[in-house]
Order: structure tokens, then sequence, then C-alpha cells
């Protein structure tokens, strides 16, 4: 959860005390907010297989819960305006991780402040008390008037219709704070030690702390983490996000400024938990999860078991505000799914589009020099690594978005600049080199390459290496052509999700 007009200040954490008495719930659901406004949703740049909401701002991905055999995504909303404000909770719903339906506004301010980001359980045991299986929101609560002005604080709310309405804990905040620089709580159940545990993140004070509860009413703080990260001192830490990839540990961290290239990004650590605190190992950080410019924020699904699926914000901080999209601004990435794998002798965290994908997709095809596409696309192309390549993506604007992929040092770089489509709406979009390791062996590299209305994803087979981009051309690429190594390239129409 970015804010724009932050300052560097020491972090007082107050953890929650067991033996305090627990606040009595409020029966009374909060009014239901209005319905979503109805959108033709095939304006210029709107995405066709990524969500939006119909209209207004959005930014992080909060609160996904998988309950019922529906996918809830919660995020960043302003039901008020196309800019960052009034921070609350907008809801999306599928059933399949692809077509969504947007539902009514699940949360907005109150006293304590706005809305800001955070995560959502299923407390199949009710140990809140709230019933079992309540869906149970920990959010921040930004305080901005009065006596809570400056004050990023956590609190809970639960829903018992499913996601529907919400009622606010009376005991908020569980998590006192007398400053701005704690949030974005996400939490999860450990079961080898019997707790709930919220990692926070502590913003310009960089690091995340971890907090833990029996009953996610009174938490007790249990560790800070902190890095060295020579060489970047001066960005903010948000959206922590730790979960377990066979017997290792993982943890998301979305930083800003400071990412891969410019402006925002997301870092990740390996290392272990042992239900109080966590280690990461000895390895060469930062990690960058995504290589591009566009990938935020992105946390994954609680109660999905094993199985470890994120998605992100689809913008960057540095232009946000600007890009050019009415009467929506943002999308979200496509899903993917987060794998831990060995490269080179080291631990790597690798993300690919969750395989649902094929629910909107139609027959692969032989790529030729015109690509018979519509509404999105997605293409495979196997490279030969014997020689430099280079991937054109153009349109019949003379728009074109370009990949060079290096044989010698394994890398492929993007070309974001004018040649692009629209960038003068911001002077730090246009990007002349995005670099990336592309992160394999062998003697040949296969790359699935999404493209939508208003960006392109870009991605290793097996996702050692990820890059997504946003682009503004006037329609989208529909013309491909490889020069350099031999090459197979086949593509296959995704159908537009509304």
């Amino acid at each position: 959860m970015m804010v724009t007009a932050l300052m560097a200040v020491t972090i007082i954490g107050c953890g929650g005390d067991d033996s305090e008495p627990i606040p009595t719930p409020d029966p009374t659901p909060a009014p239901t907010p209005p319905a979503p406004t109805p959108s033709s949703y095939n304006e210029q740049y709107r995405p066709q297989i990524h969500f939006t909401p119909a209209k207004n701002w959005m930014n992080d991905p909060n609160g996904m819960v998988y309950a019922n055999g529906t996918y809830h995504l919660f995020y960043q909303y302003n039901p008020q305006g196309n800019d960052w404000g009034n921070m609350s909770w907008g809801h999306a719903t599928s059933s399949d991780l692809m077509h969504w339906k947007e539902q009514a506004v699940a949360m907005t301010r109150d006293e304590l402040g706005a809305i800001f980001s955070g995560s959502a359980v299923i407390d199949k045991d009710n140990t809140a008390g709230f019933g079992a299986n309540a869906m149970v929101a920990l959010y921040t609560s930004a305080g901005e008037t009065g006596d809570v002005a400056g004050k990023q604080q956590q609190s809970i709310a639960y829903s018992i219709d499913g996601g529907k309405t919400f009622t606010r804990y009376t005991g908020n905040p569980v998590i006192k704070n007398n400053d701005d620089n704690l949030r974005d709580p996400k939490v999860f159940w450990h079961e080898g030690s019997k707790q709930w545990v919220m990692a926070l993140a502590k913003g310009w004070a960089r690091g995340v702390e971890f907090y833990g509860s029996t009953n996610l009413t009174n938490w007790n703080h249990l560790s800070t983490f902190v890095i060295d990260l020579t060489g970047r001192p001066s960005f903010q830490w948000e959206c922590p996000d730790l979960i377990q990839l066979g017997d290792k540990w993982v943890l998301l961290v979305s930083v800003n400024p400071g990412g891969p290239v410019l402006g925002s990004g997301m870092m990740y650590f390996v290392g272990n938990f042992d239900g109080k605190e966590f280690k990461a190992d000895a390895l060469d950080y930062p990690l960058w999860l995504d290589y591009g410019m566009d990938c935020y924020a992105g946390v994954t699904w609680s109660n999905t078991g094993d199985r470890k699926i994120m998605i992100g914000w689809m913008n960057n901080w540095t232009y946000a505000g600007a890009v050019p999209c009415s009467p929506w601004r943002s999308s979200m990435t496509l899903p993917r799914e987060l794998k831990l794998i060995e490269y080179d002798g080291k631990s790597l965290l690798t993300n690919t589009v969750v395989s649902e994908i094929d629910k909107i997709a139609g027959s692969w095809q032989t790529a030729g020099t015109s690509l018979d596409v519509k509404d999105a696309y997605q293409l495979r192309i196997t490279l030969q690594l014997d020689q430099k390549s280079t991937i054109t993506l153009s349109n019949g604007s003379e728009e074109k978005y370009v990949l060079d992929v290096s044989a010698s040092d394994r890398t492929v770089t993007a070309h974001r600049t004018s040649a692009t489509g629209q960038t003068s709406f911001n002077g730090t979009f246009s990007v002349p080199s995005i670099q990336a390791p592309l992160n394999v062996s062998g003697n040949s590299v296969t790359l699935d390459i999404f493209v939508d209305q208003s960006s392109v994803e870009v991605f290793t087979e097996n996702g050692s290496m990820s890059m997504t981009n946003l682009v503004f051309p006037q329609s989208i690429y529909n013309c491909l052509t490889i020069s350099g190594a031999s090459y197979e390239a086949k593509v296959r129409q995704l159908n537009s999700i509304w």
C-alpha cells in the first residue's frame, strides 16, 4: 500500500496483550455499498484478459481468499474517482481465476481512517468467536484526521455471508501504532506453532515485523526481520507475504522506489521459519520476482492448500496516476502460480501464468508474420541460443515492442520507448532498456508472451524469469517478426473475459 507523502520515522510497534478482555463484536453489519457501475469494457487500452474495475482507481490486491469454490479478490479502490484517495476495499469474485464479477465495495473508511491493504482468512475452527468458517479480514487503518492522524494501525472485520458484508470488530485496532510505518498485514495459520502469524511491513523503516495470535484479536510481537541490502538504502518495504514451498519458506516484499529498473518492484527472500522468526538463507539479495516495470504489491490467495497463487498490481508508482486510462485506472497481472526450484546451485522462485488460462484459450496455430488475433493472445517462441535474436511485435500504426535475446550473456532486454505507443503522459514511462536474466541452461529458451490491449507479460516456460510491462499502442500488436537464431513460434487467441 503506497502512501505518497511519507516521512522516515522510527517504528513504535505495540503487540496485543492476551490478558486483556476481548470486546464483544457488533452483530450489525455495515450498510451495503452500491453495486458497481456497468461498463462496456471496450474502451481504448481496456485489458481484455486482466481484471479491471468498471470505473475508478485501483491499486494493491488484498484480502484474497478462496472459499466454497470462489476466489475472492479484494483490492485498494477509490469509489469516488479515478485517482488515488478514499481508500476502500473493492471486491471481485471468480470461479476460475479468469472471469471476474465485480461486487459491491466491501469496506470504506471509518473513524480509524482509510482502509489500506491487508489479507483475509477462513477461520474454520472459530478461533476468533465470529462463527465457524467466518471470513476474517485484517487490514491497516490509516488515520487521516484527529487523534489517529498519521497512525497506521491494524484492524479486523468479519463476514458470515461469504464476503458480501463485513462487520467491524469493536476492539479495533487490534495492533496499535503511533506512526505511519506499519502496514499491510498478511496472515496465515502456522500449524507447527498452532497460531495465526501476521507479517507487517515497516515502510520507510525497511523490514518486516512478525506477530502471533491464537484468536486473531490479541496479537503478540514475535520477531523482526531486517537485512542489509547494500546500495539500496532509500526504498520503503510494503505488502509482505510469507509462504511455505516444500521445506523452505519464501518472504515476498514489494519495494518502492528501488525496483529492478525504476520505481516499484517485488523482491523475495528464501529461508526458514520456525513459528517465531524468519531467517534468510545466504543468497545474493535482492532477488527479483519480476524484472519488468509493472508488477507490484503481489500477494497470494489464502486457503488454497499447497498451491500458491499470486496476483499483482500491474502498474508502477512512478507514473501510476498518469497512465491514460479512463473511466478506470490500473489492472491486475494475470494470476500466477509460484514454485521454488534449484538453478545454478541456488534457490529460485518461479512464477508462471496459472493453468486456468486454458479456459479462455483457442487452439494453437503456427505463428506467421501476421497474427490472426483480436482481444488478446499468447505466443510461445522457442529460440536457439547460438546467436542474438530479436522479437518484434508491431501493429498497422508502425508502433512496436522489441525484445532482444542475448545468447552470450543469456538475457532478454525489452525496449519501451515512444515507438511502443503513447508515452508522453509521464517523463519516466519511456525506458529504453529493461533487462532480465533468462535463468536457463541448455541450448534453447522457450518464451511465453501474453499480449493484451495495454500490456506485455513475458515468461520463460518454467517461470524462471518474468517481465511485466505496460504499453499503450493505438491498437493491439498483431504482427510478429523474429530475426537471428532459428526458432519455432506458435500463437493462440485468448478470448475476452468480459
